[in-house]
């Protein structure tokens, strides 16, 4: 266990032997911590109960928190030294920290965070950017950088930080571990420092499944339940348009795992630009308000703007005060859109809530009870570190498209690592509807282990780009043979089912598929 000092020590002293050689490219000194903490400290749990009392649910785990949860004694630092230096130590700790501790937890520090945990980036230049231990030449991601961080290079069993829009679903996949954005409002944000309160979520870091469901159960105090399967998984054909990888690496590996533990019957197709277009009335009417320009602009863009502008909003309504008081200096990017003019009539205020509520009501209506949507995480693979890549346009349209799903739905969102492409972390996103955090959790906890498999035998493939191609045209054929079948129109079901095995002879499916139709058709 990351508990135990001895191990934990000879893991650092091999990691940072297998990173030497990139330190010497990057001229960047590793340290000792990977740069993740920013201050050393020690809650301890309570003693155990007595027999014949169960002990406490998660006895000899260890976590840290990211710099923006209160702690007793200490000054919540929020990324930035100047608040640290206006701000008194909390009185209070974070009643979310609190019922780790008690749950049987050691919390061991506290986390860098983004300057005002404001960017998805993961830079501090205050503190200096957290290494990531997946990619030391990439930036982590944030704004819960440290925390990410702490959980990959096996600091800490878990952590804590805060989701506005990406601050743990970023960094989980740019370091290549779980990552977890609860739903909205199931879990207490009091003793948290807000960025913007409609969009914040508590959510943590893991690098297994069980650790993931172990916490979460204990943070989301949810009363036990008998373990459901899905009954649909649904893909966002769109949304894996966006990547900037091939999207057969995240693709294959989720229908292979799918299925293997459920079925291909469950397994379906989505445009979610086209569902929102349809769901989200209030999209057009925000369009008609703030957008100017391509009139063809997307719902998936449109979401990504009303997220932006509610965050700059509520951040400023929340903290300009401080801001013009005290002047920090702040990085370049994050000090334009937060002193960007901001004018937003009330009028525009309630469309955005509008759209959070009618979003909320597509995706639960989507997904029911017992459905997954499927997207990529990120766009991008782990941008180097001082890149000017992530601030284009295309970096932030592609990734706040995928980002503000979850966040303006408020829906809860598991990030999961797939091993890696071309040296970088590659993860997949699954959500439930809100409220279906159990859900959720137990469904990772099923099909973890197989999509680690599936992705590993993926990224070893040495099947070409044609390959690749004609075994999805395979299924898409396959899938016209299904229909036909469900039809009763036999022949045309043998004929797609013929084709399907012209263009990929090794799928048993196929045959069998065709031959339970060549029994209908002698019958």
């Amino acid at each position: 266990m990351a508990s135990h000092a001895a191990n934990l020590w000879v893991l650092l002293g091999l990691g940072l032997a297998g990173i030497f050689l990139m330190t010497k490219k990057l001229k960047k000194t590793i340290k000792a911590d990977f740069g993740a903490f920013i201050q050393k400290l020690e809650l301890l749990p309570p003693p155990q109960p007595a027999p014949p009392k169960a002990p406490h649910p998660l006895t000899g785990l260890n976590f840290a928190v990211s710099d923006v949860f209160d702690i007793e004694g200490y000054v919540t630092g929020f990324g930035h030294p100047d608040w640290l230096r206006t701000h008194e130590p909390s009185t209070r700790t974070s009643p979310v920290v609190l019922a780790l501790v008690e749950g049987g937890a050691t919390c061991i520090g506290k986390t860098v965070v983004d300057e005002l945990a404001y960017s998805i980036h993961g830079e501090n230049k205050h503190y200096s950017t957290p290494t990531n231990p997946a990619a030391p030449a990439r930036i982590p991601g944030g704004s819960s950088s440290g925390a990410a961080v702490a959980v990959a290079a096996d600091f800490v069993d878990f952590s804590l930080g805060i989701d506005t829009l990406g601050g743990i679903r970023v960094p989980a996949a740019f370091c290549g571990v779980i990552g977890f954005r609860p739903s909205y409002g199931v879990i207490s944000n009091t003793g948290i420092i807000p960025v913007s309160s409609s969009l914040d979520t508590v959510g943590l870091f893991a690098k297994d499944p069980s650790t993931l469901r172990r916490v979460g159960l204990v943070l989301l105090q949810l009363p036990f339940s008998v373990q459901r399967n899905p009954k649909q998984i649904l893909l966002a054909d769109d949304c894996f348009e966006l990547l900037k990888i091939p999207k057969d690496r995240i693709s294959q590996v989720v229908t292979n795992s799918t299925e293997k533990h459920f079925g291909r019957q469950v397994l379906k197709h989505e445009n979610l630009e086209k569902y929102f277009s349809s769901k989200v009335p209030s999209l057009k009417e925000f369009y008609s308000q703030k957008i100017n320009g391509d009139p063809k602009i997307s719902s998936l863009t449109l979401l990504a703007n009303v997220a932006q502008i509610l965050q700059r909003y509520e951040f400023k309504h929340t903290h300009g005060e401080w801001i013009n008081s005290e002047k920090p200096v702040l990085d370049s990017a994050i000090s334009a859109q937060i002193n960007e003019t901001l004018d937003m009539t009330d009028k525009e205020i309630e469309i955005c809530k509008s759209v959070r509520t009618e979003m909320r009501l597509a995706v639960n209506n989507l997904l029911k009870d017992d459905g997954i949507l499927v997207i990529p995480t990120t766009a991008y693979p782990p941008p180097k570190l001082g890149s000017k890549e992530i601030f284009s346009d295309d970096y932030q349209n592609r990734s706040f498209s995928l980002l503000s799903i979850a966040s303006i739905s408020g829906c809860c969102q598991v990030t999961l690592p797939l091993g890696y492409h071309d040296k970088c972390p590659v993860s997949v996103s699954f959500i439930a509807r809100h409220g279906g955090d159990r859900f959720l959790l137990d469904t990772v906890q099923t099909v973890y282990s197989s999509l680690q498999e599936h992705a590993d035998t993926v990224a070893k493939s040495k099947l070409s780009p044609n390959a690749v191609k004609q075994e999805h045209s395979a299924e898409a054929v396959k899938e016209k043979g299904n229909q036909a079948y469900k039809d009763k129109q036999w022949q045309k079901a043998i004929g797609f089912y013929t084709e399907a095995i012209k263009l990929s002879d090794n799928n048993a499916t196929y045959y069998s598929n065709r031959a339970a139709a060549y029994l209908e058709l002698g019958r």
